[in-house]
């Protein structure tokens, strides 16, 4: 379910902003403690203090949501909550190990229902996890693994979800959001069903104030620089920025440039590129 909430116009800024209606969505209270670790604030430094990413720092305080990703439950698991994370996109649930009774976070997928038990018979459902040998071809999937037991690496952010197009021996191939095609181990574990909150990417942010409390400073386009300042700067009034390419500060290519390593191992596990940028 994903609802939209939009306020009066009592000011500029909120008659264009818009939120998720968490109230009709989220059924916990406060986040379980002994899941919650402090985080470090480097705000895009590096290991030395140095920026490394510009345009970051500030916003709220906020702590980690301890997530398992790899989620080896023998005889299943029982879902207690629906959450919200300040570090994610998507939600997450609070669940109860049914072998063991111990409490753990999980991303929460579209589908998924408070107080069901998951994975104890091995059912297909929303929900479910399973190795992607299973999972049947053409449905949707979130939260895969790159290797067996590695835990979940790619298909986390909200309303996202790869699809199961091919199965061929050993590999199973899948389209992912970006829309490369590329082939995973059949043994890797996936969840079935796309991941929550999809309507994250309708909310407008309505202001600026928003954006800083998420820890992101302001930005200043190129072109409105001057020459000295950024390849983009210069010109009389509006214009484009004049080059062949799109630069950075430092004049690389800033779209559109390759950035894998072309003698990667698991280049030969690609079976289509992702989509160019237009």
């Amino acid at each position: 379910m994903s609802i939209l909430k939009k306020y009066q116009p009592t000011t500029p800024s909120r008659r264009k902003s818009s939120v998720v209606h968490y109230s009709k969505i989220l059924t916990g209270d406060a986040p379980t403690k002994n899941l919650l670790v402090r985080k470090a604030n480097s705000a895009g430094r590096n290991a030395h203090g140095k920026i490394t990413v510009r345009h970051r720092g500030g916003g709220y305080k906020k702590m980690v949501r301890v997530i398992d990703y790899k989620k080896n439950f023998t005889e299943g698991f029982k879902v207690t909550t629906i959450e919200y994370d300040p570090n994610r996109t998507a939600f997450i649930s609070l669940v109860v190990n049914m072998a063991t009774g111990v409490k753990s976070y999980i991303l929460y997928v579209k589908g998924m229902e408070v107080g069901k038990v998951y994975d104890n018979d091995n059912e297909i459902s929303e929900g479910s996890s399973m190795p992607l040998a299973d999972a049947p071809v053409g449905s949707f999937v979130s939260q895969i693994e790159y290797n067996p037991n590695g835990g979940a690496k790619l298909v986390r952010s909200a309303g996202n979800y790869a699809v199961v197009t091919a199965k061929d021996g050993a590999y199973v191939t899948l389209k992912l959001p970006s829309g490369e095609l590329r082939k995973f181990l059949s043994t890797c574990k996936c969840t079935l069903a796309r991941m929550s909150n999809e309507a994250h990417g309708l909310v407008r942010i309505g202001k600026a104030g928003k954006i800083r409390h998420k820890g992101r400073r302001p930005q200043v386009r190129g072109k409105v620089m001057n020459p000295v300042d950024h390849p983009h700067g210069g010109g009389e009034a509006r214009n484009s920025i004049g080059l062949k390419y799109p630069k950075t500060p430092w004049g690389k290519h800033a779209l559109g440039v390759k950035t894998r390593d072309k003698k990667l191992a698991s280049s030969r596990l690609i079976v289509a590129r992702r989509n160019k940028k237009k």
